[in-house]
This record gives structure tokens, C-alpha cells and sequence, in this order.
């Protein structure tokens, strides 16, 4: 077998999401819990305007899931306390010696770092579940990680971060060559790029310690959007400086130097918890389109739209309003996971 996780920009099949549910992360007041269904809903629209969306639901949600999501989106039932799908879904993977065959990693999932404020052993099924479902080989790992915490270009390169899959409450026995022999034996990644840090609301007691995914990713190969915080009042004008310092002195598994594009941050620099992460990095390609992150700032909002639609040639770029999203820990990209489409045989000839 020769799994190989394919680049997001590679066609899908579907988009997965988890609905949200009643617990510490949706928000105690019934406001709270109200802006997070729509947030939640809102992206699946948006997505299902391009590509089909399954959601799973956990059974004390069933009713609202219809009524909100419509016709628009499957529904599959499963428990669940937490809803970051892209956490822990599976990461869906093709063999390229078995055209027709999806594979499904299963990472261990501890949530974050099983910090005591998390809950997560139920959500921590689902990629077994979503694998089912689809009928998928399950390919299990030993390796707490999450869908948030690697970037693939699909031809053997990943961004990987220091602070997550090194954790100590997440691999307290892994040091970098044991993490990078599973990642080329699950994904098929034989290059890996460290990050050294994340970016700063990500160290909060409700972060994930440095997810990759809201500071860089790989648009096409050899070429990185990274997170780019302009106001040095901000501690990720300092944290994105020495990022790109580094990514620019990096090369992929083919060799090539990186290109490496800012995608500026928007204006607001806090909220009522301290200084925010809002990124645009945090988006979800689709098939021929984008959905981006928004965050109530129009010139900031159009602009990186723009760098978007350049980065991503061809798809129509479609920005959802992710400040909810962000206030509960995460953006878009954090709560979808895409399953690849399969090669066929005019693919194949």
C-alpha cells in the first residue's frame, strides 16, 4: 500500500462537518448557542454550493439539524461531544497502487492535549464511523494528531509544528524522526517542514498549541500563504516575521524553494479575551471555489478575498463570517474536512 493524502485543491467527493451540540464549546446562554448553530450552518450552505456536505449529528440534535440545514446537506446520526471535524475526522488518503481504494487515517485524538476543560472520547470514534460510512480501509496510528495540525501540498511535502505533534501531552515519547516516518507511512509525506511556534491566542487554555492551519498553507506546490500580522502591537507581528524568515529558506520534497505570499491579518487586534488569531489562512478549498474567512471588516475581507481567488485560479471565492467560529476556537477550515474524490478511468488514461 502507498497512501497518500492529496492536496485540497485535488477534486472531492464531499465535505464532512459535525454539528454542534450543547457543552462548553457552543456557549451557555441560548445567544451563544444560537450564533453557534448558524455559524455552523452558514458554512455548510456555503459549501454545499459546490460540493455535496454530510453532517454528522448527535442524536439530541437531529430536529434542529433539519430544520436548519434543509435539503441542502446529508445528515448522519452519531454521538458526539465535540465538533471540530477537521480535529478528529479521519484524514481521508488514496492509494496510488489502488486507484479505486480511499483510505481513512485515524489519528489518536486526546483533545488538544486532553487539557481539563475538553471533552472529546466520544468525538474521538467519529473517524472510525465517517470510515465506515464510506466504506473506506481504515489505516490506524498510533500518533496523537489532528486534521488542524498538518498542510499537504499532495506530492510529499507537509508543515508540521513543533508544538503540537512534539507535545508532550500529545506524543510524550515521538521526537521528529519517529513523527516523520508515520506521516510518510499514513500520508505519504517524505518531507516535513517544522514551524517552531503557532500563533499566540493558539497558547490560551482553549487552543490547540499551535495548529498549522491558521498560519500557513501550501496553495499549490512550492508556493505557501502564510498569516501576516502587520501591527507590531500585536505579539504575531514578531511570531509571523520570523515565520516567513524561515519558510523562505525552505525547500519542498521536490526541491523547490518556497514562494511565500502574506495574507494579511484583518484590523482588529483584540477582543474581551486578549489578542485575537483571526486568519485568513483558516480557509476551506473546495471544488471551484473558496470559502474564506470573514470578519466584518470589508477592505480587509475583500482584499484577502482577492489574494485568495490569485491563489486559487478558477474558483469563485465565497466569504462566511467566521468571528463565532473564532470565538469558540477555531474558523472554517477547522470544522470541515474534505473526503477526495477517487480517480477514474479518463483520470487514469
Amino acid at each position: 500500500m502507498s497512501w497518500r493524502m492529496p492536496a485540497e485543491t485535488a477534486p472531492h467527493e464531499r465535505t464532512w462537518m459535525a454539528f454542534p451540540r450543547e457543552g462548553i464549546t457552543l456557549g451557555a446562554e441560548a445567544s451563544e448557542r444560537e450564533e453557534g448553530y448558524a455559524a455552523w450552518t452558514a458554512v455548510a450552505h456555503a459549501v454545499a454550493e459546490f460540493e455535496p456536505v454530510t453532517m454528522v449529528v448527535d442524536p439530541t440534535e437531529l430536529g434542529r439539524a433539519r430544520r436548519m440545514l434543509g435539503s441542502h446537506v446529508d445528515i448522519v446520526e452519531a454521538p458526539l461531544d465535540e465538533f471540530w471535524m477537521r480535529d478528529f475526522g479521519p484524514t481521508f488518503v488514496l492509494d496510488d497502487e489502488r486507484p479505486g481504494v480511499l483510505g481513512a487515517v485515524d489519528w489518536v485524538f486526546n483533545g488538544w492535549g486532553a487539557p481539563e476543560w475538553a471533552e472529546w472520547k466520544v468525538s474521538a470514534e467519529i473517524a472510525r464511523f465517517a470510515a465506515a460510512h464510506v466504506g473506506a480501509e481504515l489505516v490506524s496510528s498510533v500518533l496523537v494528531n489532528e486534521g488542524g495540525g498538518i498542510h499537504v501540498d499532495g506530492e510529499g511535502t507537509v508543515l508540521l509544528t513543533e508544538t503540537v505533534q512534539l507535545d508532550p501531552r500529545r506524543n510524550p515519547y515521538a521526537d521528529r524522526a519517529r513523527i516523520e516516518a508515520e506521516m510518510a507511512r499514513t500520508i505519504g509525506a517524505t518531507k516535513a517542514i517544522w514551524l517552531p511556534r503557532g500563533l499566540t491566542r493558539d497558547y490560551d487554555d482553549f487552543g490547540t498549541n499551535g495548529h498549522v492551519d491558521i498560519v500557513a498553507t501550501i496553495t499549490s506546490p512550492g508556493r505557501v500563504l502564510l498569516h501576516h500580522q502587520a501591527d507590531p502591537a500585536h505579539p504575531d507581528f514578531e511570531v509571523t516575521r520570523a515565520l516567513r524568515a524561515q519558510l523562505e529558506g525552505e525547500t519542498d520534497a521536490a526541491g523547490r524553494a518556497l514562494e511565500v505570499v502574506d495574507l494579511p491579518a484583518p484590523a482588529t487586534l483584540r477582543d474581551e479575551e486578549g489578542f485575537v488569531d483571526w486568519s485568513y489562512v483558516n480557509h476551506l478549498v473546495v471544488n471551484d471555489g473558496v470559502v474564506a474567512c470573514g470578519f466584518g471588516e470589508p477592505e480587509a475581507d475583500e482584499r484577502a478575498a482577492t489574494i485568495l481567488a490569485d491563489a486559487y485560479p478558477g474558483r469563485r471565492v465565497v466569504t462566511v463570517d467566521a468571528r463565532p467560529i473564532f470565538a469558540r476556537g477555531g474558523g472554517i477550515h477547522c470544522i470541515t474536512q474534505q473526503q477526495p474524490a477517487l480517480p477514474n478511468e479518463e483520470t487514469e488514461r
